[in-house]
């Protein structure tokens, strides 16, 4: 049977130093990633959410948020930018995390009548996959070309938070010192995942995935944005 879970949503600066120890530890099973580069990453950042076990206590999953303004071509609008993110491999499912993760955005730009737009950089096809399942329209996207604006837009943010290291004739992010590609038995493709062609997308378009190259990705949160499963973490 399955352990139950419950989440929480914490302030960065409420943080000790044995609790990010053991965000780290949980990280470090799943990808190859210097300590001193995932400190970094989380410093960054102003909210993290825990995914933790019910009688146990131990940390299942987290990521941590940073949402800042923007302004592009003369619109201001709200992003929402990702860390570090993790599940432990045997929750793997569970929709805890994504739920916690909207409400928490949802309520931090409630009051804020501007666009809220989240940036995704992802190194692994188990978060890309996240798009499709919620988000009507997301980029990059296998059924169409991102549009001109869109793109911009992304590559605009891309070269604000990351500088040199974004990739523009590529789409992604390269880290020179802090890329935390999945360890190899994480990495591997099943055959039978190559059906999907969200995924098949994905690993076309990020080759360098296994190195730990981040492919760029964007959506809008909000409106009528949400496919039925997105709607349903509304709930």
């Amino acid at each position: 049977m399955t352990a139950k879970l419950y989440s929480e949503v914490l302030k960065l600066d409420t943080f000790t130093d044995t609790d990010k120890q053991e965000m780290f530890d949980l990280f470090k099973d799943c990808f190859s990633v210097k300590k001193e580069n995932f400190l970094a990453d989380l410093k960054d950042k102003q909210w993290v959410i825990l995914l933790r076990e019910v009688e146990s206590n131990r940390l299942a999953g987290f990521t941590s948020l940073k949402i800042f303004d923007f302004k592009f071509q003369g619109e201001s609008m709200i992003v929402v930018y990702d860390g570090d993110t993790i599940i432990a491999p045997e929750f793997w499912g569970t929709t805890m995390l994504s739920k916690t993760w909207i409400k928490t955005v949802l309520e931090i730009t409630q009051d804020d009548p501007r666009p809220v737009y989240w940036m995704l950089i992802t190194s692994g096809f188990r978060t890309y996959r996240f798009l499709p399942v919620f988000y009507k329209e997301f980029y990059p996207n296998h059924e169409h070309e991102t549009p001109t604006q869109k793109q911009a837009l992304m590559d605009a943010l891309a070269t604000h938070l990351f500088g040199d290291e974004y990739l523009k004739e590529l789409g992604v992010v390269r880290f020179s010192d802090g890329a935390t590609p999945l360890v190899n038995e994480l990495a591997k493709v099943d055959d039978g995942r190559l059906d999907d062609p969200h995924i098949d997308f994905y690993l076309r378009l990020n080759p360098g995935h296994v190195n730990g190259d981040e492919l760029v990705c964007l959506t809008q949160i909000g409106g009528d944005n949400y496919t039925p499963a997105g709607r349903r973490m509304l709930r």
